[in-house]
């Protein structure tokens, strides 16, 4: 598992156990969460589609950053129609942190390894914000059009999921 994975996974941990959490996450939370997480992959795709070497590394990076640009823009305006503000809590400020780890890892990298380690980053991070979405996020969700939005854009995160260790498996060849 790599580092990422084990810090992921442990915020995730720290999010979804109602034992950890005086209370689950409330709306603004959770718009925080997503954004946050939303933007921290946007970043990683900027990043990454400087600094990649195989085309389609470089063509998914592109993708991350349109695909969740627009989730982020969806997310934005249905916080300002519900009159919701996202509230900052420690599983948003860690995700950016994260962020800022992975890029400072991935700025020690070029070539070959470079595009590994990001497309190893990919899965690891959209199958934690799949689990994310499944056990914390829809279930905590108290208004319904904040719910409706991450079913809506569930898929999306598989299909990146499906995507990347398509990927990494020619990576690994």
């Amino acid at each position: 598992m790599s580092k990422f994975s084990i810090l992921f996974s442990a915020i995730l941990l720290a999010a979804g156990s109602t034992a950890a959490l005086a209370q689950a996450p409330t709306d603004a939370q959770i718009a925080s969460i997503v954004v946050t997480a939303n933007q921290v992959d946007i970043d990683a795709g900027k990043y990454a589609e400087r600094h990649a070497h195989a085309a389609d590394v470089k063509a998914f990076a592109k993708q991350m950053v349109t695909d969740h640009t627009g989730v982020n823009k969806q997310a934005a305006a249905l916080a300002t129609k519900l009159k919701l503000t996202p509230q900052d809590n420690p599983t948003s400020q860690s995700l950016k942190q994260g962020g800022v780890d992975t890029q400072k890892r991935l700025d020690a990298l070029k070539g070959a390894a470079f595009d590994k380690a990001y497309i190893d980053r990919e899965v690891d991070y959209h199958a934690q914000v799949i689990d994310a979405i499944d056990k914390t996020l829809i279930p905590n969700a108290q208004n319904a059009e904040l719910k409706d939005l991450l079913v809506k854009y569930r898929p999306a995160f598989v299909g990146h999921l499906e995507h990347a260790k398509q990927i990494q498996a020619k990576l690994a060849k």
